[in-house]
């Protein structure tokens, strides 16, 4: 009797161990249940607040670059207008079309065209026409405007017929562009060290 009883003992002594064991293991177990949990909760925000990061850096860097592409522009655009200014003579030319002449002289059918190869429109362009007779001796001279001509583009006007004269000489009086800040004028007289001659400031 004595046996069995200590036999009961110790069985329900070891089945309360297991008892203390397995809700002791079950309380760690939820609580690693718990940290895992939150640590993957961490982990998300923490992905999602570098994303953040990322992509405001990326936008800062965005802003930064068109700032900069924006202002290099500007400049380039400043630069190029004053090039075109300084060397318009390469872009800004006048011709005639193919006129008649009458057998005792006499002009007709004639045009004045101007050709503008700058990357500006022109608002406006005054040529001298001048007509000459035999040994080149001048009959008359007249001035025709054109206007509105665009950049890559040509303008003409018909000019008047003449009851004399065997040909005709064009040039250019004056030329006057907004967009590229140009005010030439061929009785302007300008400074030797002036920089940029032909800026027409009253239109900045």
């Amino acid at each position: 009797m004595g046996m069995k009883r200590k036999n009961l003992l110790f069985f329900g002594l070891a089945a309360l161990l297991v008892l203390i064991f397995g809700v002791n293991a079950c309380r760690e177990n939820r609580q690693s249940a718990r940290l895992y949990k939150e640590n993957e909760r961490l982990l998300r925000e923490n992905r999602d607040l570098r994303a953040n990061l990322e992509l405001t850096s990326g936008t800062a860097r965005q802003i930064a670059d068109r700032k900069d592409m924006m202002q290099h522009q500007a400049d380039q655009f400043v630069d190029q207008r004053t090039y075109y200014r300084h060397n318009w003579k390469q872009f800004i030319t006048v011709t005639t079309s193919d006129y008649r002449t009458g057998l005792l002289g006499g002009i007709k059918d004639l045009d004045i065209v101007v050709q503008n190869q700058s990357e500006y429109p022109v608002d406006n362009v005054v040529v001298k026409v001048t007509y000459l007779k035999s040994k080149g001796k001048v009959f008359k001279t007249e001035e025709y405007a054109i206007k509105n001509i665009s950049a890559k583009g040509r303008g003409s006007v018909k000019a008047s017929n003449s009851r004399k004269g065997m040909k005709v000489e064009v040039a250019l009086k004056s030329i006057t562009s907004q967009a590229m800040n140009l005010c030439w004028s061929k009785d302007k007289k300008v400074a030797a060290d002036d920089p940029d001659p032909y800026l027409c400031t009253n239109l900045q």
